[in-house]
């Protein structure tokens, strides 16, 4: 009964608001005998009268008006839910979960989304630092940041950032005392600082490249051991040790001479951050402004 009626009751109140069958029938796109048939086999359905027709006007019966009483506040809420949800189509909203690594949150992530959560209030992010490379349907992730050559099969992979390289480091006053080592196997007899990596929680082998373009890992040994590449760079800053790390990490570091890079040729540059994320994945509104942000452009 009530969605044989619901436009009919819709035409009710246009008219009753209109006090006007020529003015409802205009705002509803209808003719004006065409709405009067409406309103007749309404109150024919209901056995009302719920329209007191005049000459010059049109109003609601008592039986209209409390039919009206209810059906008006009822449709004022619908019409307002319903601009509501356009409004929230043309403005973006959600929350959009991001996997990345300390460095990357820090460096890229934080420094291009800040903005964006001054201008898209309904935007939400939550960042998840992990150094594994994490699942993410089982850790509930929309995307997820890695280096570019290091991306999985299946996903989309979006650059977010310019090529990096690692780079070896220690303090002007380690190098004076120690020496500096010439090649990557010299590391083997310098104190250095060890990254572990949580995914298996192996110890971060230190990778170079000889000029052949072949890769060169080395296990190194020191007194201490993070699994953050920040807290690397800080005991090597400290002085405990040599410490590889993204040169862009260091960088303010080495501009102040506080730290010294060696074994340079050694490091090559690779693919940057790149952001991923399932190709099945249907793009929120929320989504589309962190993918828009992100976006490295040149």
């Amino acid at each position: 009964m009530l969605r044989e009626n619901i436009n009919d009751l819709i035409a009710l109140a246009t008219v009753a608001e209109e006090r006007s069958f020529t003015r409802a029938a205009a705002r509803l796109n209808v003719s004006q005998s065409a709405l009067s048939h409406t309103i007749k086999g309404l109150e024919t359905r209901l056995g009302l009268r719920l329209l007191t027709r005049t000459t010059r006007s049109v109003a609601p019966t008592l039986e209209g008006e409390d039919l009206l009483a209810t059906l008006t506040p009822c449709f004022e809420k619908i019409e307002a839910r319903l601009e509501a949800l356009n409004e929230a189509c043309d403005r973006p909203t959600g929350t959009v979960r991001i996997v990345a690594v300390e460095y990357a949150i820090e460096s890229l992530l934080w420094p291009k989304l800040s903005p964006v959560l001054k201008d898209y209030p309904s935007v939400n992010l939550e960042f998840v630092v992990d150094y594994g490379y994490t699942d993410l349907a089982s850790s509930q992730c929309d995307a997820g940041v890695r280096y570019g050559d290091q991306v999985s099969d299946g996903m989309i992979s979006m650059r977010i950032g310019p090529e990096e390289r690692m780079v070896c480091v220690g303090t002007p006053q380690y190098f004076e005392v120690n020496g500096i080592p010439q090649t990557p196997q010299d590391l083997g007899d310098h104190r250095c600082v060890n990254l572990r990596l949580s995914n298996h929680g192996a110890l971060y082998a230190w990778e170079f490249e000889d000029e052949k373009g072949d890769e060169i890992r080395v296990k190194v040994r020191g007194q201490t051991c993070f699994n953050t590449i920040n807290l690397v760079l800080r005991a090597a800053l400290d002085g405990h040790g040599l410490a590889l790390v993204p040169e862009r990490l260091a960088a303010d570091h080495l501009a102040a001479g506080a730290l010294q890079t060696c074994l340079d040729s050694y490091s090559p540059y690779f693919p940057g951050f790149h952001l991923y994320y399932p190709s099945r994945l249907r793009s929120s509104s929320a989504f589309q402004v962190v993918l828009d942000a992100l976006h490295e452009r040149g």
